[in-house]
């Protein structure tokens, strides 16, 4: 248990997180959800706002409760990762990058970036750890025709 305990108040404040964030683009979509998408430069902001807010909802959840929890780190690696690159990257080259707006910061370039991607890049890091430690499980159950030993 001792042991675990890192990896488990890893796991609970990076599903928090991701809950909280999901549950937040259903309650307020014009500020966080795909009212923000559209500003930012996404395309169907309409269908994304509901579709990552799910996603963050339900991949939070299942990292709280330890199932599935690589699977749903993956998901949830994909949601950060997005985010990361439409809205922290222009903010690190102090310009707008394609479709994707450079959001008012107070400073540009490395720092700016670190500064305003602190929690982004906290939770990306959080959610690589849940994946490396928990693993993918889907498409390596074992088959009916598989005895417990064979594996």
């Amino acid at each position: 248990m001792r042991r675990d305990l890192p990896m488990m108040l890893i796991r609970v404040i990076v599903g928090l997180v991701f809950v909280t964030e999901g549950i937040l683009k259903f309650a307020y979509p014009d500020e966080l959800g795909a009212g923000r998408f559209a500003n930012i430069g996404l395309p169907f902001p309409g269908l994304l706002g509901p579709l990552v807010g799910g996603i963050e909802v339900a991949g939070g959840a299942a990292l709280l409760l330890n199932f599935y929890a690589g699977d749903a780190a993956l998901l949830l690696l994909a949601v950060i990762g997005t985010a990361l690159i439409t809205t922290k990257l222009p903010v690190l080259f102090g310009r707008p990058i394609g479709p994707f707006a450079l959001m008012k910061a107070p400073h540009h370039g490395v720092i700016g970036f670190i500064h305003e991607a602190r929690t982004d890049l906290c939770m990306l890091f959080g959610t690589v750890a849940v994946l490396i430690d928990s693993g993918l499980r889907l498409g390596h159950r074992r088959r009916w025709y598989e005895s417990s030993m064979e594996r």
